[in-house]
């Protein structure tokens, strides 16, 4: 019994000790964050994950000092290692979160002309994506070695790894193949977080990516889900891909007799006087002549999509406008020659058509009743004889 009780006290000192220790640390790593945001998240996010670490690792340590065999003892120590591992598995996969915080933050995507920030933002997030799974799946198979039963089996796991991974690979073939293409899209610059893209008829921005599915933010706040192999596998317009700056054109009917060049300068007047056109392009061109109608096209630039479709709605409201007040005779118009109409005869009645000749038979008339005959048999029903 007083062994006993001096154990259960060295466990409590220690752990008391052990936590003193990561209460100190903590401050003087909250202290530093004031002038390093560094710091400050170390503090914030690895605080809970490294005194569960500590903890474990002190009464560890101390049962297996200061106590002798006891009922359960292996049982107790072997739990406190399997715990221990997978706190110390939080507590990497923490820090590791942490620098990717950091780093993100130095390279924000709100900004203008931000390519090199969204290629190194989506190549990030797919890192931390295969870090955190490559942080559990070792230690799971480190928690799995820890018993003896497992760990005696390796030898005919690792023989039979070949045939375990054909199976694998065939039940997962989807699978791997949408994680094998997250990788290549993350790498080669075919689509990134952020971009516009056009995808099944939709107009989009690609807001997650993972390393199984790519999550698209249609214009309403709908959410398209794709495959990452869609965008390996299936065309797509990336509307940002080379730089976020897009053309576009809002087009107008009018007729024949309308002056171009007054809209030419209502439309100069336009892109100037808003902050949306980025002084690239205005152009105003008669892309068609037929129907009897002209189609006007204007042609302007932006510096992004959202603004490029505003601009546009803005340059053919300001047209249609102009149009209406300076020169409504150039409205479109549908024209007819009144020239060539007549006015509807009376119906005559309808003539009686003559009787048909019997060359036009084949199955009656005098030639024809014996060809039908042929097919249609006698008149009278054959008798059956008794004996039948």
């Amino acid at each position: 019994m007083p062994s006993t009780v001096n154990a259960v006290l060295v466990v409590v000192a220690v752990t008391g000790l052990a936590i003193a220790l990561v209460v100190v640390l903590h401050r003087i790593v909250g202290r530093l964050g004031r002038r390093s945001k560094l710091a400050s998240d170390l503090a914030r996010t690895t605080h809970k994950p490294f005194l569960a670490t500590t903890i474990l690792f002190a009464v560890q340590q101390a049962l297996r000092v200061v106590t002798t065999d006891f009922p359960g003892r292996a049982g107790l120590l072997h739990a406190l290692v399997v715990l221990f591992i997978a706190a110390f598995a939080w507590l990497v996969a923490a820090c590791l979160l942490v620098l990717e915080d950091v780093a993100l933050s130095r390279w924000r995507t709100d900004v203008p002309d931000n390519l090199r920030r969204r290629r190194f933002k989506t190549q990030l997030v797919m890192i931390r994506r295969i870090t955190v799974a490559t942080i559990v799946v070792l230690a799971l198979g480190v928690v799995l070695m820890t018993f003896p039963g497992i760990r005696a089996l390796g030898a005919s796991v690792l023989a039979s790894a070949g045939i375990v991974s054909v199976i694998a690979a065939l039940a997962a073939q989807s699978t791997l193949g949408n994680v094998f293409a997250g990788l290549q899209l993350a790498f080669s610059d075919a689509v990134r977080v952020d971009d516009v893209v056009v995808v099944e008829g939709e107009w989009g921005r690609i807001e997650e990516m993972t390393l199984t599915y790519v999550a698209v933010q249609i214009w309403d706040d709908r959410r398209l889900v794709m495959p990452t192999s869609y965008f390996t596998t299936k065309p797509f317009q990336n509307w940002t891909r080379s730089s976020s700056a897009v053309l576009g054109t809002a087009d107008v009917d009018v007729d024949w007799s309308t002056e171009i060049e007054p809209l030419r300068t209502e439309l100069r007047t336009t892109c100037e006087g808003s902050e949306l056109w980025d002084g690239r392009v205005c152009v105003l061109q008669v892309t068609q002549a037929t129907g009897g109608m002209v189609r006007l096209r204007a042609l302007v630039s932006a510096a992004d999509a959202p603004s490029l479709w505003d601009l546009r709605c803005l340059v053919r409201e300001r047209l249609v406008r102009f149009v209406w007040e300076h020169q409504r005779t150039a409205l479109p118009r549908f024209r007819a020659d009144m020239a060539t109409v007549t006015r509807p005869r009376p119906e005559s009645p309808r003539p009686v058509s003559p009787a048909e000749p019997e060359e036009s038979r084949f199955y009656t008339g005098e030639d024809g009743d014996e060809r039908a005959a042929t097919f249609s048999g006698p008149e009278e029903p054959i008798p059956v004889s008794a004996n039948r």
